[in-house]
């Protein structure tokens, strides 16, 4: 049967078309004209998205700050002076890079995995607690007391539950 031949639906795109090819085109021309005069500064070219929507806030976890405070950082070329690691890893597991002398790192006490500063900084920005390899909390377990006290005091949790057993006496 085939398509009706009076369709005038297709009239309307096409035109719709047309009209947005010309307006690409005068842009361009445009364009061409401002880089012939030497004008191209003027031009706004480049796009502005949106903000990635996968960025962190700017804000961190008061959890993740904690964490930052128990695990130390140091330099990888005093880690594997002092021999305290045993046969220290070559690259970092996140990022893949080969560590250097100078770099930055995290040393995991728990679980004895070296990372760079950066990545494990950024794998705590996503409110991960624990090893990115191997699943082993960040905090050891003979200082979890001390990191879980420092957590309430650090989000008022307690001035909270005070607040309410003051009101609650009354």
């Amino acid at each position: 049967m085939g398509f009706p031949v009076g369709y005038s639906e297709v009239f309307f795109p096409n035109l719709l078309l047309q009209a947005l090819c010309l307006l690409g085109f005068i842009r361009n021309l445009i364009f061409s004209l401002f880089n012939f005069l030497g004008l191209s500064d003027f031009l706004e070219t480049d796009t502005v998205w949106p903000d990635d929507t996968t960025r962190m806030p700017e804000h961190k976890s008061v959890s993740a700050i904690l964490i930052r405070e128990f695990l130390p950082v140091m330099k990888f070329q005093d880690l594997v002076a002092g021999s305290g690691a045993g046969d220290p890893p070559e690259s970092c597991a996140v990022c893949l890079y080969e560590f250097e002398g100078e770099d930055e790192i995290r040393w995991l006490r728990n679980c004895r995995h070296i990372f760079h500063r950066a990545c494990l900084d950024r794998w705590m920005d996503h409110d991960q607690k624990t090893c990115p390899l191997c699943r082993t909390q960040f905090v050891p377990e003979e200082m979890q007391d001390e990191f879980n006290q420092r957590l309430w005091a650090a989000t008022g949790v307690n001035d909270f539950y005070n607040e309410y057993s003051e009101y609650s006496s009354v």
